[in-house]
């Protein structure tokens, strides 16, 4: 069985086709999927999906692109953490890709998620993109290892990944890595720790060969697996059980 630790199925992309999704998930032996908010107006439809469906958690964040007049406070973010079925803090993170110019608010929002994320002892889910030494400084100086969580959907280099993993964080692949020339993160998701890696689709972005182009589903996280087995010359069932494992223990606080 599989789990995808990051989709976004309140997306209209998804959610319109929503029972279709989850048989996908049956047939795909995805067992469960983490739905993971990217802004505070949008959350009450991200925990609706966990509310209703047994297999579905959420998360409760800001993504670092969504520029603000009012940026979400700790104690917000601690007090919708509170609900059972949120089990995560984010995303969050820097993204100095997509914006420029002084981007302080957002690394500030992104200290703001990290204190709320070891005041509800929720794990943190980190975007990082064109950003990986301030990420890396700005989760050192928060100590953001005494919680932990995710370098999601990652695209950095292997001493990058090692870093995250020296602060307590796990390492996430999304269907980036099945692509030709993806070799950096090919050799990432070869040489870390099993006991580190997570699987994800980041859907409905980002689908995996053979659905390149298409729209993205949890499903297709096997696919993300599949790779990683060959990458690693495990066999499948094996990047199952560990992934699913690590995600149990990271989120579900589940030995």
């Amino acid at each position: 069985m599989f789990i995808d630790s990051h989709c976004h199925l309140d997306f209209p992309d998804l959610v319109k086709d929503l029972d279709a999704i989850l048989g996908n998930m049956r047939d795909y032996d995805v067992s469960h999927a983490l739905c993971v908010s990217v802004e505070l107006a949008t959350f009450p439809r991200v925990l609706a999906l966990a509310e209703q469906h047994d297999n579905l958690y959420a998360s409760v964040g800001v993504h670092p692109d969504y520029e603000l007049e009012t940026e979400p406070t700790q104690a917000e973010l601690v007090l919708l953490a509170q609900h059972p079925k949120v089990v995560a803090i984010g995303e969050t993170g820097l993204d100095y890709y997509r914006l420029t110019g002084d981007l302080e608010w957002q690394r500030e929002r992104f200290r703001v998620h990290i204190r709320a994320a070891k005041e509800s002892g929720k794990p943190l889910i980190i975007h990082t993109r064109a950003a990986a030494a301030d990420t890396l400084r700005i989760m050192d100086e928060e100590d953001a290892g005494k919680i932990g969580g995710v370098m999601h959907c990652f695209t950095e280099n292997l001493e990058v990944a090692r870093a995250a993993i020296a602060l307590g964080f796990h390492i996430s692949f999304s269907g980036i890595v099945t692509f030709k020339n993806a070799t950096q993160i090919k050799e990432v998701a070869r040489s870390i720790p099993l006991d580190r890696i997570l699987i994800e689709t980041d859907s409905p972005y980002l689908a995996p060969t053979p659905h390149r182009g298409k729209t993205n589903q949890p499903a297709y996280v096997k696919h993300v697996a599949e790779e990683i087995a060959r990458l690693r010359d495990i066999t499948l069932d094996e990047v199952g059980d560990a992934t699913s494992q690590n995600f149990r223990r990271l989120f579900l606080k589940q030995t």
